[in-house]
């Protein structure tokens, strides 16, 4: 059994504690939370035989450099950071089997803007609202609500070590460049030109340096409305994209608000909230609409997908 800690010698850009969500409380203005990626996040924990929602790390376009204190396993999925035990390279989304001292470091992110990491049996921080996961925020959950810190110590849940296996190919996140991100249109599509919606679905649009885990804000030709950009105030979903009276999309992701009063043009599917999630500041994305019932096709094949992630490591 593995029960121990992992030492921050050094915390990276932005390093939270996250799970799969502290979900039920977006009535009363506390967002969801967890991971950009679910699917990564997933894979990442199954790689090192947890329950999926078994809590880990997410890292921001620099990793951090972590101490093992006990024998466990880890595993790293998300973007391409390079990633060295000890420091030798090591490979990402496959279990790695660490020891007493063993020495693991995330670099800059050469593709993608977040990873995420997976320690056998999780991290053992204090539930708030139901969840571990970080909303800074909210300065709740995790630890003391913020970002990792240097000499931070976070203590892991015993487990067994499980068998060395690795993520299949298909199932690993495309960082590919200008990534076309699939939405649905509406709820408020009405309130937008022809021309408009023509030019969101047609154009591309830039990453802004200012987005973060409540929305992404780009920059791109202006979306037109037909009258006005306000309206009566309501619930937004994840993958909300508003679009206020500068005519510039905010695509709003886990830590959004619960209410917003700008007409949404439209709602990225869930299953494409990972790839926006990896598109750095500066490159490009475009928006293309599919039906609900594709969207929910889709869906649907990517849950059975998750169904068998893992094969063994050679």
């Amino acid at each position: 059994m593995s029960h121990g800690a992992l030492r921050v010698l050094e915390p990276g850009a932005l390093t939270t504690v996250q799970d799969l969500g502290r979900l039920g409380h977006l009535r009363y203005g506390i967002p969801p939370s967890g991971p950009i990626d679910g699917v990564a996040f997933v894979v990442a924990n199954r790689l090192v035989g947890n329950a999926d929602g078994a809590a880990g790390l997410e890292c921001t376009v620099l990793g951090p450099r972590l101490e093992v204190e006990a024998r466990c396993a880890i595993a790293v999925t998300g973007a391409e950071m390079p990633l060295t035990v000890n420091g030798r390279e090591a490979p990402a989304w496959t279990t790695l089997l660490l020891g007493p001292g063993d020495v693991v470091k995330l670099g800059a992110a050469r593709a993608g803007v977040r990873a995420w990491i997976a320690v056998s049996g999780g991290l053992d921080v204090p539930t708030v609202l139901g969840s571990r996961s970080t909303y800074l925020r909210g300065r709740l959950g995790g630890v003391d609500g913020r970002a990792l810190r240097k000499d931070d110590r976070l203590a892991l849940f015993p487990a067994p070590l499980p068998a060395r296996r690795r993520a299949r190919e298909g199932i690993r996140t495309a960082l590919g460049p200008e990534p076309e991100i699939r939405v649905v249109l509406g709820p408020q599509a009405e309130r937008f030109t022809e021309e408009g919606l023509r030019t969101f679905l047609g154009s591309e649009y830039e990453m802004l340096p200012q987005s973060d885990r409540m929305g992404a804000r780009l920059r791109g030709p202006r979306i037109g409305h037909v009258k006005g950009h306000d309206i009566i105030s309501d619930g937004i979903a994840l993958g909300s994209i508003q679009v206020p009276g500068d005519g510039q999309p905010i695509v709003l992701l886990v830590d959004r608000q619960s209410t917003g009063g700008y007409t949404k043009v439209a709602t990225v599917c869930s299953f494409d909230i990972g790839r926006l999630g990896q598109v750095k500041p500066g490159h490009r994305l475009r928006f293309r609409a599919i039906e609900l019932s594709e969207a929910h096709r889709i869906l649907r094949q990517r849950h059975g997908d998750l169904m068998d992630v893992l094969e063994e490591a050679s």
